[in-house]
């Protein structure tokens, strides 16, 4: 059992029988570091039966920690506090891992012949990052254990910093240790982990196995975020926004990242307080965390929120008041905005050029606004309609555009219909379109720039109506190539941003 490589991917396995088990194990064993035995998935009567894994477990040569979590800690297990010990005192091969709960090594209960490096000491909180935090740590570095594992609810990225600077204090103290902040807004200990010293990191063998919220696979983790490549220099980028995880910005950004053979990676991040984010975490100033932030996508709903944060913006994103790139630059916070450059540039790709267009702009929001803004730099003809007719008004009198009422709208005297509206977007808004084929019937090209799925109903009753189309994705392809070079200096290329994404949109629908 050699555990001498720094890096290890930890696959659980959570199986209800016995034969299950071992099936599982042997898939587990093929792609993980080291294996985690969930004893606590088994059927109470299965569970009697665990004497039959012995020999199993003493012949692999994957590593193996064996826990039987309580229910209170996030098991399925119902024995006590004096059930527990008495299982745990009937085991001695000192060869396997063992994850105890902090109330059992307290109490001073483990199996025997048990190596204190082969002891994890965990402590999980369901409900939140707790005020007590440190005194709860404290308590685990009292106990025998040289590794010691907490994990708790995170509710925004912020909550990871705790993490990071108790993995920090293990080191410190000559401990191991396995910090985990739990959901979406976890993420970045997961993945950062390891490079930072964390004793393993946790993946699943497959969307369906995972073992706890916010859990990548072990493809995510080796592949889209090649974990064996980062360390302490690692360039880190990524998208900040609520939610974020159905973004394929990660995958673009990746791929683009190891065709370039760069030492980066590209982090979703669960976002509610942009300011404090950007505060404690990115800005170089005031960061709590001693990483190496180059720079984070900025996507809705913090396009505005950001602005104040910022020590500079491009004049182009000054006026249009929306920024989706952001720059860490020496001490300096810079914003940009490579959305419009890049939808303007798309269109023109597909239509031609645009002085002389008529367009028509469907919805009156955040998107519409910047939309309208990129299409008035190259033409007046622009029309504004709204489901939402005040806002579509005020939209309309603010940039000096026409405007229409949305309902019963028809299109036959527009060259461009654009949809800025979230409507197809996968979910429960896909099945929605603000146009039907006789609406659009006349129009020379439908645009939407809803990219998830690639095509929409909105497009779909285009193409009926016999329009040309244009979807989301391609635009989504091109501001990401420029935020990559805002980044790198390098120009990514468009081809492999596109089949990342194309292949992301694919997989999730599976």
């Amino acid at each position: 059992m050699n555990l001498a490589n720094k890096l290890r991917v930890c696959v659980p396995v959570c199986a209800s029988t016995i034969t299950a088990v071992k099936e599982a194990l042997g898939r587990a064993c093929e792609v993980a570091d080291i294996v985690e035995l969930r004893l606590d998935c088994l059927l109470p009567a299965e569970l009697d039966r665990v004497a039959e894994l012995r020999p199993l477990l003493a012949s692999l040569n994957t590593p193996v920690i064996v826990t039987l979590r309580p229910r209170e800690q996030g098991g399925s297990s119902d024995l006590d506090l004096a059930s527990r010990s008495r299982f745990w005192t009937s085991w001695s091969n000192s060869d396997l891992f063992y994850d105890l709960e902090l109330d059992l090594l307290e109490v001073g209960q483990w199996p025997k012949k048990t190596k204190s490096h082969h002891l994890i000491c965990s402590h999980h909180d369901f409900s939140e990052v707790p005020s007590n935090l440190e005194a709860v740590f404290d308590r685990m570095l009292a106990t025998p254990a040289r590794i010691l594992k907490l994990a708790v609810q995170a509710q925004d990225v912020t909550d990871c910093i705790p993490m990071f600077q108790l993995l920090a204090r293990s080191r410190q103290q000559q401990r191991e240790m396995i910090p985990i902040a739990m959901g979406p807004a976890g993420i970045a200990t997961r993945i950062l982990g390891p490079a930072n010293g964390a004793f393993l990191t946790y993946a699943a063998l497959d969307q369906k196995s995972a073992t706890a919220a916010g859990q990548p696979t072990v493809a995510e983790l080796k592949s889209l975020y090649r974990i064996d490549r980062i360390n302490h220099e690692t360039q880190i980028t990524g998208l900040m926004g609520l939610p974020v995880l159905h973004s394929v910005s990660p995958q673009m950004h990746n791929a683009a990242l190891k065709a370039a053979d760069l030492n980066g990676v590209y982090i979703p991040f669960p976002v509610r307080d942009a300011t404090e984010f950007l505060r404690r975490l990115v800005h170089p100033r005031t960061r709590e965390l001693d990483w190496n932030v180059r720079g984070v996508s900025v996507t809705a709903p913090h396009k505005s929120t950001v602005i104040d944060a910022l020590d500079w913006i491009e004049p182009t994103a000054a006026e249009l008041g929306a920024i989706n790139t952001i720059v860490v630059e020496g001490n300096q916070l810079r914003g940009y905005n490579t959305d419009i450059l890049a939808f303007i540039q798309t269109l023109v790709k597909s239509f031609g050029e645009l002085p002389n267009a008529k367009c028509a702009v469907i919805g009156a929001g955040g998107a519409a606004r910047a939309v309208i803004w990129g299409l008035k730099q190259t033409t007046r003809n622009v029309t504004v309609f709204g489901r939402n007719e005040l806002q579509a008004k005020t939209l309309a009198r603010e940039l000096e555009v026409d405007c229409r009422p949305f309902i019963d709208a028809r299109f036959d005297d527009f060259d461009l219909v654009i949809n800025a509206t979230t409507l197809g977007t996968a979910g429960e808004l896909e099945s929605q379109t603000p146009a039907r084929a006789p609406q659009l019937r006349g129009a020379r090209l439908a645009c939407d720039l809803v990219y998830n799925p690639e095509e929409t109903l909105f497009l779909r009753e285009a193409r009926a109506a016999g329009c040309q189309t244009l979807g989301g994705l391609p635009m989504l392809v091109r501001q990401a190539i420029a935020q990559f070079k805002l980044w790198t200096s390098i120009e990514a290329a468009e081809k492999v941003m596109l089949q990342a994404a194309q292949e992301a949109l694919v997989a999730a629908m599976r």
